[in-house]
């Protein structure tokens, strides 16, 4: 998960307080299901009315960040005539929300377009009105986005060092490296880039190079803090993030610069390449 909108998911969001409600139909969050009703119509005023202003929403698009206007502007500019909205994760407080969804529209563009997009909302209530203070949104994904976020890719009670034990020695055995995958079950880019992992052009480059190890940082990011130092991992940085290992835990590199914690915009070919670069020589 990107920078800006983990701390927005874990300030506004918050997985598992008291009050929250865990819900996957658009209907299950009327101000939502306003704002599709608002682009389909084509209703500007209606739809700007939906984002803050103070303090004013932000709109990030591949790590750029951008105004409400801007991300009006893109809705209103499809001109849809139909919109088909699959709910990733939604989760509902009393005065906080958060959306992710993945939408096919067809466009009212030449040539009449289907346009996909993915996009990450944050709402939050202010008086008697929901407006939207953060979206991250990406147009045209490469990736395959989850259709939910069910799968537990890093469960609560499994022991990462007896992992990475384990996976030393069966990367030793088979002549490989450990690739060590720092993320958490609450962040959508770590599904994306564990669906990464299954495509037909990537997953035979891990499965003949590597043991991966899922290493769960927990819902706030402090669990298995040896590991990360261990391993230099910068948080600061996003996740999820990536680190090559030998079969005796010696670092091999750690990506420094969030080069995955974006996964829901990259190409497939950029995680191939890193994959590629790597692998151990034999």
């Amino acid at each position: 998960m990107t920078c800006a909108a983990k701390v927005v998911f874990l300030g506004l969001v918050a997985i598992g307080s008291v009050g929250a409600v865990l819900a996957q139909e658009e209907n299950s969050f009327p101000p939502f299901a306003q704002w599709k009703a608002a682009v389909l119509a084509q209703d500007a005023g209606a739809l700007k009315a939906m984002y803050s202003t103070d303090p004013a929403a932000q709109v990030r698009v591949k790590s750029v960040m951008h105004d409400a206007e801007a991300d009006t502007s893109f809705w209103l500019a499809l001109k849809p005539r139909s919109m088909n909205v699959d709910i990733v994760r939604l989760i509902v407080r009393p005065t906080r929300a958060g959306v992710i969804f993945r939408a096919e529209i067809a466009s009212g563009l030449p040539n009449s377009q289907t346009v996909i997009v993915t996009d990450d909302q944050t709402w939050k209530k202010e008086g008697d009105q929901w407006r939207l203070v953060y979206t991250e949104r990406n147009d045209n994904p490469q990736l395959k986005t989850p259709s939910d976020m069910k799968k537990d890719i890093y469960p609560a009670d499994v022991d990462a060092h007896q992992e990475v034990k384990e996976a030393e020695e069966k990367a030793a055995r088979e002549h490989k490296r450990l690739l060590l995958v720092f993320g958490a079950n609450w962040c959508f880019d770590c599904h994306v880039l564990d669906l990464a992992f299954q495509r037909p052009e990537i997953a035979p480059v891990v499965n003949a190079n590597y043991e991966i190890v899922h290493v769960d940082l927990g819902p706030d990011e402090k669990k298995n803090a040896d590991l990360v130092q261990q391993f230099e991992i910068p948080l600061d940085k996003g996740i999820p993030a990536m680190a090559v290992a030998e079969s005796d835990g010696k670092l091999v590199v750690s990506q420094k610069n969030g080069e995955v914690e974006d996964a829901r915009g990259m190409a497939p070919e950029a995680i191939l390449a890193f994959l590629d670069k790597w692998k151990p020589v034999r």
